[in-house]
């Protein structure tokens, strides 16, 4: 886990049936926003999508490797000075040798982040 505990944690999560929920909340001070961008802080994208990984690797408790994504989706902006809690919502299912996850980033009604592909067990 690169960002898991350090840049975000997990204060609730739910999962059932390929199913997982999970509020999560952005360290603010963390030394990414010091580069991006500094006085205007906004979480990348590549964390965003690294966030969603992490948690599925947390949840089936596997490595995992995105093989393919046919969806990648940066709808909103986070500012983690503003909104630094956010919603997971990731559901699963595996199918032979891959996992195929649909995935979301979001707070209320604002989508942050939307997410279609395949994850393989290295």
């Amino acid at each position: 886990m690169i960002l898991l505990n350090d840049f975000f944690s997990i204060t609730r999560q739910s999962s059932s049936d390929g199913n997982m929920e999970a509020v999560l909340e952005i360290n603010k001070g963390h030394r990414i926003f010091e580069g991006h961008f500094p006085n205007q802080p906004v979480v990348p994208g590549v964390c965003m999508m690294q966030m969603i990984k992490e948690l599925l690797e947390q949840e089936l408790k596997k490595e995992t490797k995105l093989l393919s994504a046919a969806e990648m989706k940066f709808l909103a902006v986070i500012d983690p000075t503003r909104n630094n809690v956010i919603h997971a919502s990731i559901k699963y299912s595996a199918e032979s040798d891959q996992l195929k996850v649909t995935a979301s980033l979001f707070k209320s009604e604002l989508m942050h982040f939307k997410f279609k592909g395949v994850f393989v067990f290295p």
